[in-house]
């Protein structure tokens, strides 16, 4: 073996490895679009975090926002409409699982789970009905005193559990916290 065919190896080698990391790169260039589309929009990006103003909400009423293009409703209960949801017995609801994103884990779907405050006063739940993702009606509507999704027959109670009809889930409470007396932060 030559000291020339030492050469010649080296050379091959290193036109391997060359045409390799052009290739992986190339590849990286070719892919990175693709996986890149699959990110968020800026749009939703920025509405992943909102403030809503509820100084305004008396009890008894509700207010519904859009947030990452849902519907939440916002709801400032009465006594009597935290005193029905604190009376169910989460062994006869159909789905006895919180879905609360305040709280790790599952947890049971007591009202106090479900509620942004102590008092239980206020309640934020997605707007969807979680059957087929139609919006249900508030203010007391269906045979609970909460909610009725008219698309199927879906009845919410009055702490947005699912009570009767043909969805399989309560309506889920997203992650919210009061910032200041007044103000509600989703996300």
């Amino acid at each position: 073996m030559s000291h020339a065919d030492d050469h010649e190896g080296t050379r091959r080698d290193f036109l391997y490895y060359a045409t390799a990391g052009a290739g992986a790169v190339t590849a990286g260039a070719a892919i990175w679009p693709l996986v890149n589309q699959m990110n968020p929009s800026a749009d939703v990006q920025a509405l992943a975090s909102i403030r809503v103003d509820v100084g305004g909400v008396e009890p008894g009423t509700q207010i519904t926002v859009k947030w990452l293009g849902k519907p939440v409703f916002i709801r400032r209960r009465t006594e009597k409409e935290i005193e029905a949801g604190r009376a169910v017995e989460v062994d006869s609801l159909p789905d006895p699982i919180a879905r609360n994103g305040n709280v790790a884990g599952e947890v049971p779907a007591t009202d106090e789970n479900r509620t942004l405050d102590e008092a239980g006063e206020w309640l934020v739940q997605m707007g969807v009905c979680t059957h087929l993702g139609c919006v249900p009606i508030g203010d007391g509507a269906g045979d609970f005193g909460g909610w009725f999704c008219p698309c199927h027959g879906s009845h919410y109670d009055t702490a947005g559990r699912i009570r009767k009809g043909p969805a399989p889930e309560n309506l889920p409470v997203p992650l919210a916290e009061f910032v200041d007396e007044t103000t509600i932060k989703l996300g």
